[in-house]
């Protein structure tokens, strides 16, 4: 398996995993599209044309190669706010139902941070079960003084500070503009 940045030309595959990783999510981001798609899919294309979208922190999971190489998983870092700050907000992360459970989405999330870290990042934060995040190095956000956009996410509202991380960024956190389309 490769772990390796996005390219124009994987963006149906990326669609085609995203929709069947959250196809039968209960929680699911929005509605089924008109295509049948949940919102998740429709999303991940929205972000890529988003201004907080940050082109290295966009990656797939690849299994086999050249004409047999399949996208497996994906996931996405955008740029959204911190107080007054940049900071990421990471997801969709999803991995094709069929290769789930095989470590796919740990070395996705592996990848992100060690990328994100080395960019310099602060903070990633993400909305999602406590139990699957924390073996990440992810706490309830509010414990670090990093209030959600919505007090009713309470411990699902998660964050994983970096290196750069200081004290003082903490405030409230407003995902990239795109996730208020959902």
């Amino acid at each position: 398996m490769l772990i390796r940045r996005e390219r124009p030309s994987d963006a149906p595959a990326i669609r085609a995993v995203t929709a069947a990783a959250f196809e039968k999510v209960e929680h699911s981001a929005s509605p089924v599209e008109p295509d049948g798609a949940p919102g998740e899919a429709t999303l991940v294309g929205w972000l890529r044309d988003d201004p907080g979208w940050v082109p290295e922190l966009s990656l797939v999971a690849e299994t086999g190669s050249g004409s047999s190489a399949e996208v497996v998983g994906h996931v996405i870092a955008t740029h959204g706010h911190l107080a007054d700050r940049p900071a990421l907000g990471l997801g969709p992360l999803s991995v094709h139902p069929a290769r789930q459970g095989r470590g796919i989405g740990s070395a996705l999330m592996h990848t992100l941070l060690g990328a994100a870290d080395a960019m310099g990042e602060p903070v990633v934060v993400l909305l999602g079960d406590p139990a699957l995040y924390s073996r990440f190095g992810f706490v309830p956000a509010s414990d670090l003084g990093i209030e959600a956009p919505d007090p009713g996410w309470d411990n699902y509202f998660q964050a994983r500070t970096l290196s750069t991380w200081r004290a003082e960024y903490a405030g409230r956190f407003r995902y990239a503009a795109s996730f208020d389309r959902l």
